[in-house]
This record gives C-alpha cells, structure tokens and sequence, in this order.
C-alpha cells in the first residue's frame, strides 16, 4: 500500500479538503499512474452533494485523469513506465456479460462497471477519483494519450470527450448529417467541435446569445437562442440528430419538433425530474429520444486518436487544488470556458 495526497469530500455540505488516501500495491496487471492533471466534471458535484444517490464519504473525486506510467505489473503488456496514459469515468466491470464481451463496458449488467470513485473495487475496498496525486488501475482499464495532445487537454476527453463523440458514431454522423447541440457548456462545446471534425453540420441551441461568437468560433453554422419562441418555428423538421447535454428539465415537445423524419434525440444529461414525453412527438415523424452512456475502453481510445488526428481538444482553465471549492461554484454559475482542469503538482 502506498500513501498519496488527495482533496476529499466528507459530507454533502462541507467543502473538499486535502488529505491522504491509500492506494493498493501493484499487482500483476496493474498500472501504477502519477497523475498530472483532473478534470472537474458537472457529476463530480452531483456525486460529493449526494444529489445521485448514496455516497461513500470520504470520497476523492474525480473521473478524467491524465498522467505518466510510474509502475507496471510483472503481466502488463500494453504500457511501460513513462507512457502517457488516462483514466475515464470506470477502473472494472465483470469482463464476462454480453456489454463487456462487446467492448461497451460501460452497460456492464454484472453488475455493473466499477466506477473510478465512490465505487467498490474487487478487493472490496471504496474506489476514490482523481483529484490526488497516484492512482493504481488494471491495464485494461487504462488509455494511451497521443503524444499531440497536451495531458492538461486529454483530461475531459476521457468523459466530456466520450461522453459526445460516443452518439455522434452510434448514430453515424458525418457529412451531410444534420445536428444540433443543446447547451454550450463543458459537453456542449466538445459536442460542437467533434460532430465538425466528423463532417457534420453543426447548430447550437442556447437559452441566449452570449456565447455565440464562441460557438460559431468553434465550428457551429448557426446559432440560436431558445428563450426566443420563434426558434423552434424557424427551425422545424430540420435536423437529422439532437445531442441535449444540458440536465435541465426541457419542453421535449419543442425540441422532438426540430427533427426530421426519423430523427433523433439524444440525452446525455440527467435531469432532476422525469422527463415527459409527448406520444404525438414521435409518433407524427416517427421520431425517437434516447440516451447515450459515456463509451467503452476501445471506443475511448478511438475518440483520443480521432482528437489527436483531427486537432480537437477542449477549451479549459487550469487551476491549483486548493481552487477546488471556488471551481465548483463557478461551474454551477456558468462560469467557465468551458472545463477547469486541476493541475495536481502541489499533491505530487
């Protein structure tokens, strides 16, 4: 066991402190990774506020690391020490049901993926994230992060990245697709650069204008305000795939209208409440809502070479730990363009 030094949640109302946790010696398929750089991801503060569920307090963290290889198992075979390397949203999952044999480990039903904090490792231990200074992960847990992508850049690939580009190849967008993004925010933003690396047409829909310069900077064609009725007249029928990265509860009449004939809606936030969905919505174009769950280890690996091949990265503000708390804040005020990401040399 190794000691390191971490920021953890203790309840749902105190702020994150710093603190030390363990981690576990290095087996035989493991890999022992300095972390460099943590993305604060909007479900970081869901989770340490308790808002999805039971938590298992003290708790790190922290699921979109980047870092160097410092160790490796005596059976590792895909790294060695001094490899560029991430870790996204999950550390395991059973490995043997039909999700995990497919490569889509992230709807492992056995029962379930391991997540990368407040989950239960194997050894029955509480997983904790990565606002620390190490983490220990099974290799095949494990992405390579090309050389072209600075590690303060890959670190919201590993969920804000998959999480958009994971729907965007389900549902086969490129040229000539059609698709709009709800919401400009950590998602949004990612949403809008990869569907244009893919080939796509890309719209953003906003509450406001604010940001427009930035989304059509981006990429974006066309920008529109939601809060103005007229755009959901204007833009009626028109597009072929929604990504919704925003968690508010939304009129879903409005936006299943903006689809065309078998178009679809796509959810990657959680609402607070249920949503409703009008029958007459999809019945009348034979439309279809869904959702979309990060992506497995393989495809995230496919979204990081893409990234690197195409020159797309996430716009962030890098920030010290002990800004964890202020950042938190800001990221529920809206405040920031568009991740912030804690460089983790004061824990090292």
């Amino acid at each position: 066991m190794s000691t390191v030094a971490a920021y953890a949640a203790t309840s749902a109302t105190e702020p994150l402190s710093k603190t030390t946790i363990t981690r576990r010696d290095v087996g035989a398929n493991d890999v022992s990774i300095e972390i460099h750089f943590a993305g604060i991801c909007h479900s970081d503060i869901h989770t340490v506020r308790g808002e999805w569920g039971q938590v298992k307090y003290p708790m790190v963290p922290g699921h979109e690391i980047a870092g160097l290889v410092t160790e490796v198992g005596s059976d590792v075979t895909k790294f060695k020490v001094g490899d560029r390397v991430g870790v996204g949203c999950f550390v395991d999952s059973c490995r043997e049901c039909e999700y995990c044999l497919a490569g889509e480990e992230q709807y492992c039903n056995n029962p379930g993926m391991v997540g990368t904090y407040n989950g239960t490792g194997r050894d029955g231990q509480p997983t904790q994230g990565g606002y620390s200074a190490a983490i220990v992960v099974d290799e095949n847990y494990v992405l390579n992060i090309p050389d072209s992508i600075p590690l303060d850049k890959a670190a919201p690939l590993l969920c804000a990245g998959i999480t958009t580009y994971s729907p965007l190849r389900h549902w086969n967008t490129g040229p000539g697709t059609r698709v709009a993004v709800i919401g400009l925010g950590g998602l949004g933003h990612l949403a809008v650069k990869l569907a244009v690396a893919l080939g796509a047409d890309v719209t953003v829909l906003s509450q406001s204008l604010k940001k427009m310069e930035d989304g059509l900077r981006l990429g974006a064609s066309e920008y529109y305000a939601t809060s103005d009725r007229d755009t959901f007249k204007k833009l009626r029928g028109s597009f072929d795939l929604i990504l919704n990265t925003v968690s508010a509860n939304l009129n879903l009449e409005d936006y299943l209208g903006l689809l065309t004939l078998d178009g679809t809606l796509v959810e990657l936030g959680m609402p607070e409440h249920p949503m409703e969905v009008p029958a007459s919505a999809l019945i009348f174009g034979r439309r279809r809502i869904s959702g979309s769950l990060i992506g497995g280890i393989a495809e995230t690996q496919e979204m990081l070479d893409f990234c690197a091949e195409h020159g797309v990265t996430p716009e962030i503000e890098v920030v010290a730990p002990d800004y964890i708390n202020e950042a938190y804040e800001r990221v529920l005020a809206s405040d920031v363009r568009y991740r912030f990401v804690i460089d983790t040399e004061a824990l090292r």
